[in-house]
């Protein structure tokens, strides 16, 4: 039987939304720039129905870099004794989404390592502090793993969406990359009980991490079909050089962007950040993201004087830039192309008329 061609499969997944395992793992091991830009082209037309040309900005906010956990690709990890720790206060935070706000964002997102300094109550408190200013603002929360009833509180408390990238769908990959005390199987549980909860749920997952597969990649996409997530952030692995991983090379702009576009003919209702690391390892790497399929960039609100001390991989851009450059540097990269940055919440298409069934209703 013939096998069928990546020109047929990248038109069969704008079509379906779906492949098998060992379609994706072709697609992925032999595509070509043609294929890619095709991919790029489709996805780009579907972005654009759902979304049209808008860009939404996120205002994002590193808060702390402890971190009680020791993932080997990962600069803020315990064991890094070179790193200078810094924790934010509520105070802080504050005044950065006030000075956010004056800028245009819409929705603000909380960044941090799994620091245990921070209690449930601080980040209650935190929420309800930004929703008591800004109650047009949306909140988003990347903190790590927690128990259902701690993303309940926060919920209750008034955020919104959650991030939580799964790294890699693959168990065996996983423990390559993670310390004993993490698993695949409680990160999944994680994701599942912000979903029923009701947020905004982010995953995603590194591109070209070390000892990655192709069949890695296909089993990435199929758990990210599986959830359905609203929001989707992947990038390229950057190594950092105070881990294990310093002498592993980093992740292609080629790979991740058309990964970007299959993602996007995968779930095409998903928002799609071009992230700051595609911009790391290329000058244009967000403007590609874009064009790849992507819709959402998240400039840095977090103080001047702490923003090099978060530092996930070596070499990371805009460390140095105010937020107000941020903004006004993302307004115009993204204007040359024909897409506008905007001052929106950015919600997920099936949260724009309000529509919460009666369950989170009741959560709230």
């Amino acid at each position: 039987m013939e096998k069928t061609s990546n020109m047929e499969l990248i038109e069969r997944l704008e079509r379906e939304h779906t492949l098998t395992k060992d379609e994706f793992v072709q697609l992925i091991s032999t595509f070509t720039p043609e294929e890619a830009e095709r991919a790029g082209k489709l996805a780009r037309r579907l972005t654009d129905e759902f979304y049209g040309h808008d860009i939404y900005m996120r205002g994002l906010i590193e808060f702390t870099n402890y971190c009680r956990n020791d993932c080997l690709y990962c600069g803020i990890r315990r064991s890094n004794r070179e790193l200078e720790r810094y924790r934010l206060s509520s105070e802080d935070i504050l005044m950065c989404t006030d000075e956010g706000y004056r800028l245009g964002f819409r929705t603000f997102v909380l960044q941090g390592g799994e620091d245990p300094q921070f209690s449930d109550e601080d980040i209650c408190e935190i929420v309800r502090g930004i929703k008591d200013q800004h109650p047009d603002c949306a909140v988003t929360l990347s903190i790590g793993e927690k128990t259902r009833e701690q993303y309940l509180m926060y919920f209750q408390a008034g955020a919104d969406r959650y991030l939580l990238r799964h790294e890699t769908a693959n168990e065996e990959h996983y423990r390559m990359l993670h310390p004993e005390s993490l698993s695949l199987a409680n990160r999944k549980r994680c994701l599942r009980d912000l979903k029923e909860i009701g947020y905004q749920v982010g995953t995603g997952f590194m591109v070209q991490s070390p000892y990655q597969r192709p069949e890695h990649l296909a089993e990435d996409l199929l758990f990210i079909k599986e959830l359905e997530p609203h929001m989707i952030g992947i990038g390229p692995f950057v190594p950092h050089h105070a881990t294990p991983f310093a002498e592993f090379p980093a992740g292609t702009l080629e790979m991740t962007t058309f990964l970007i576009s299959l993602l996007r003919l995968l779930v095409p209702e998903a928002l799609i950040p071009a992230t700051t690391a595609l911009g790391t390892i290329d000058p244009m790497g967000r403007e590609k993201g874009v064009l790849a399929g992507a819709n959402v960039v998240m400039p840095n609100l977090s103080p001047q004087e702490v923003r090099e001390k978060y530092m996930l991989y070596d070499n990371k851009i805009c460390t140095g830039d105010e937020a107000a450059e941020c903004r006004n540097c993302m307004d115009m990269r993204f204007k040359i192309l024909g897409y506008e940055p905007v001052v929106d919440r950015g919600d997920h298409v099936s949260r724009r008329v309000g529509e919460a069934d009666d369950k989170q209703t009741d959560l709230r």
